[in-house]
């Protein structure tokens, strides 16, 4: 089951992926994985790429973000593979300018923009076996947003009963800096488009379902994404 945000808890992930990370972003890695709920499938068309950032230009898109409520620090960008640094991109759809588009098999997210143009973010996704497809909208978003344990993690994970009552936000929250919440037909589907401090996270799959973005990716998103935003999510 999933909480307040859409990340739940879950089997460990293999220790070679997390050697070398702090315990803090250890903590904020276990946080992300859980059981999902499946929802119906759709697909929509591809896309073909342009030319990316180069890695100067990278380094200057994922700096560090100092006037927010708890600054942000640089993404380390050479623990980002190039083909997920933030660009623009042909892509062919019928859907509407603004419309968001989640592939999770290729780990990106698109923004429509129109005219036959996308701004596409790198991602990470659900891991295999937690992955969801279907129509749905932003039905809330919120900055720097509280993060509450759900109960089975609590009796899994007894040192997480501190955050009961919510975990504040903060840049040791699993859900980072951003968050878009989810919908269908007025009901929240337990699902998030969040914002991720771990680099390396993006092209794989470490979520219950939900769908990470570097920060200052999505600041980038929630700042052109208004309530009730249609939001296309394909079959991996």
């Amino acid at each position: 089951m999933i909480m307040d945000g859409g990340i739940a808890d879950g089997g460990a992930m293999k220790k070679t992926a997390l050697t070398g990370l702090s315990p803090a972003l250890l903590n904020r890695r276990s946080f992300l994985i859980g059981s999902a709920v499946g929802l119906g499938g759709l697909g929509l068309s591809g896309c073909m790429t342009s030319d990316g950032m180069s890695l100067a230009e990278a380094k200057l898109a994922y700096g560090p973000v100092p006037d927010e409520k708890f600054p942000i620090p640089a993404v380390d960008v050479s623990k980002v593979d190039p083909k997920f640094f933030r660009r623009t991109v042909r892509y062919e759809t019928q859907e509407e300018p603004g419309t968001i588009i989640v592939d999770p098999g290729n780990y990106y997210v698109y923004r429509i923009e129109g005219d036959g143009q996308a701004t596409r973010y790198g991602a990470n996704v659900g891991r295999q076996g937690f992955l969801w497809s279907g129509d749905a909208y932003v039905g809330r978003k919120a900055e720097w947003p509280t993060w509450t344990p759900p109960r089975e993690m609590i009796r899994r994970q007894p040192e997480v009963a501190k955050y009961a009552g919510g975990m504040p936000g903060g840049l040791d929250n699993p859900l980072g800096a951003r968050t878009l919440y989810l919908y269908q037909n007025g009901a929240y589907t337990l699902y998030t488009i969040y914002a991720s401090s771990d680099p390396e996270s993006i092209g794989n799959g470490v979520t219950s379902g939900c769908v990470g973005l570097l920060s200052q990716d999505m600041i980038h998103l929630y700042e052109r994404t208004p309530l009730k935003t249609k939001v296309v999510v394909l079959p991996a």
